[in-house]
């Protein structure tokens, strides 16, 4: 009896997704004969799932422990070669392969991890396409999960536009044709009222991050519905290439209300909603009931991260759950903290301090008027004066021109407190003209904005003018690397959101810097999970901004970098986590305790390896 109610237990763990240790079954059969001695067959499940996640070691990701990787059938080897988790293919050892029923199921080579990497890196460079390369990489993830990471740590700066921006944006535009099987979870108007059985549905219980969209503002794409899903899922796949976020923590979610994209709408291969977007108090049940299911799925520490929303929705949900929930919009707090980190790291650069400079942008949406308050707040950190004031050093310019105090009624609320006293003005040229900015930043999603009369006016009164064209992907920079360096008479301190290749002028070759918030939201959410941190906090996120600044080097300096290299990602992230963390503790925000004496070291211990391991 016993024994049939343990390989029942065993199977139903299965069938719901569930990954276990062994060493957890003894713990079980304890439970199990307590009850039964006392005439009864009852077990408590919660208790049998707590011994689980104990034995799982929750917080010690690259630890080698030992896992006999059931799968449907304990004696089929064949399933296990079709589960990504556990599939390890030609790296199969000749004992493990005796071991676990693969004789026969596999070529008689057997090839090491390095090999299978090298093998796939050939394999990937044969694809002119990059969508294809996207495809393959997909694929691969589907089907051998370790090779993936392994490939994606090793090969970050290869591989990065391919799995996330530009190459990820053609992806979500074509991904009704490209989709595979389901990576994420999709919640739809559909599902009101039950969303909370649909997480259930979701194979893994011990969550940890959630990225989530609604579609309706991908990259500089605009609506894309459904086909968002690419960005939770390449996002979270950064989580763990670059944060050491364990895959099995990373659970991507698309909200799906509906499209106003008509070529969507009437394309036969749409996966979503075939209907207009839901509004108003239609759109913010669905999201309360959303945020509520979480909580009570995964706890109070779940980091839920808001990616691609609209700017009327993206305040409004930010604001609405901060101070409920952990949340963290990457589009306005993200990118506001990488360019911070750019802005202090330029400032070896360029001289002075942040407050001795001035700031024009050109967009005021989530991203421009995040990054101007994380500026002023900075400034405000480093010389004391109230924010108020500091905001004055800062200007933006949105479609209707520069934003000024004659426009006050007529903003939007996030745009009020930039509107200064001035004259109006209408376009950009004529902006920059008369504030005369030494640092110009775009993310106005609209490329080729930054022209050459703009760029050749900065020049004229900076001697190295920054310039900063971060809209994504490539198509929307404000301007090229080549076009920067070119106007400004290869003068310019350069960087982008989407890469862009080296560029020579005049005998000299410039390297372009990429304001990637890949640079900050992986280590910036593992220095949140490690510390069990419960509430983001602004100043956690200029404590992310110090940490990334710190890691540039003279080197990277003398090539006119403003960003260390993505080769070091994996170091840059722990220290970030670290100095997070760190932030955590200091406000009181953290409920891991006793604190680590070291916290680099600690969120390198925390991080999940690629490595294979030992099923025997």
């Amino acid at each position: 009896m016993l024994f049939f109610l343990r390989h029942q237990y065993l199977r139903n763990l299965v069938c719901r997704g569930r990954r276990f240790e062994i060493e957890a079954l003894g713990s079980m059969e304890s439970s199990m004969k307590k009850t039964m001695s006392n005439g009864s067959v009852h077990m408590d499940m919660e208790e049998i799932d707590n011994k689980f996640e104990e034995a799982y070691g929750e917080h010690n990701a690259t630890e080698d422990q030992l896992i006999t990787p059931w799968t449907v059938s304990v004696a089929s080897g064949y399933s296990l070669l079709r589960d990504p988790i556990y599939n390890k293919g030609l790296a199969f050892s000749e004992k493990e392969r005796d071991a676990h029923y693969l004789r026969g199921l596999l070529p008689p080579a057997v090839i090491d991890q390095e090999l299978q990497e090298r093998r796939m890196m050939h394999n990937l460079r044969n694809y002119e396409v990059p969508l294809h390369r996207y495809i393959a990489m997909m694929d691969l993830q589907e089907r051998n999960e370790r090779l993936f990471y392994k490939l994606l740590i090793d090969n970050v700066e290869e591989l990065l536009p391919i799995v996330y921006t530009p190459t990820v944006g053609e992806a979500c535009q074509k991904y009704g044709s490209v989709y595979r099987r389901p990576q994420g979870l999709f919640i739809s108007l559909k599902e009101k009222g039950k969303i909370l059985e649909v997480l259930k549905n979701w194979p893994e219980r011990n969550i940890q991050v959630i990225v989530v969209t609604d579609g309706e503002r991908i990259l500089g794409l605009g609506d894309l519905g459904c086909q968002g899903m690419g960005i939770p899922v390449g996002k979270l796949s950064l989580y763990t290439a670059l944060g050491g976020i364990r895959p099995s923590a990373c659970l991507p979610i698309t909200i799906d209300v509906g499209t106003n994209n008509e070529q969507l709408l009437n394309d036969e291969f749409y996966i979503g909603l075939r209907q207009k977007r839901a509004r108003g108090q239609e759109y913010m049940e669905l999201l309360d009931e959303f945020m509520y299911a979480v909580k009570k799925n995964y706890g109070e520490k779940v980091l839920i991260q808001f990616e691609d929303f609209a700017n009327h929705n993206a305040f409004e949900l930010l604001s609405r759950y901060s101070s409920s929930h952990l949340v963290f919009n990457d589009d306005i707090q993200g990118t506001a903290s990488v360019v911070v980190a750019g802005l202090l790291a330029a400032l070896k650069l360029i001289g002075g301090t942040l407050a001795d400079h001035t700031f024009l942008f050109l967009g005021a949406g989530e991203a421009g008027t995040g990054i101007a308050e994380l500026i002023a707040l900075e400034i405000s950190k480093q010389t004391g004066a109230p924010t108020e004031e500091t905001r004055k050093k800062i200007w933006l310019v949105d479609s209707k021109g520069l934003i000024v105090q004659s426009r006050f009624e007529s903003l939007q609320h996030f745009k009020k407190p930039w509107a200064h006293d001035h004259e109006s003005i209408k376009d950009l040229y004529g902006a920059v003209q008369a504030i005369k900015p030494t640092v110009l930043i775009g993310t106005s999603g609209v490329g080729k904005t930054f022209t050459k009369e703009v760029v050749e006016a900065m020049a004229s009164f900076n001697e190295k003018p920054l310039i900063l064209a971060l809209s994504n992907p490539t198509s929307q920079s404000e301007c090229t690397a080549e076009e920067a360096y070119t106007w400004s008479q290869g003068r310019a301190i350069f960087a982008s959101g989407s890469p862009f290749d080296p560029v020579e002028y005049d005998g000299k070759v410039f390297v372009p810097g990429q304001a990637n918030n890949a640079y900050i939201f992986p280590g910036f959410g593992l220095g949140l999970i490690m510390s069990g941190t419960i509430r983001v906090h602004d100043d956690m996120l200029l404590a992310a901004s110090e940490a990334l600044a710190a890691q540039v080097s003279q080197e990277n300096y003398d090539k006119g970098l403003i960003y260390p290299p993505f080769t070091n990602i994996r170091k840059i992230s722990a220290n970030i986590a670290a100095k997070v963390a760190a932030k955590a503790y200091e406000l009181g925000l953290a409920s891991r305790l006793p604190r680590p004496k070291d916290l680099v070291k600690f969120a390198e211990s925390c991080m999940y390896s690629p490595r294979y391991r030992s099923y025997l």
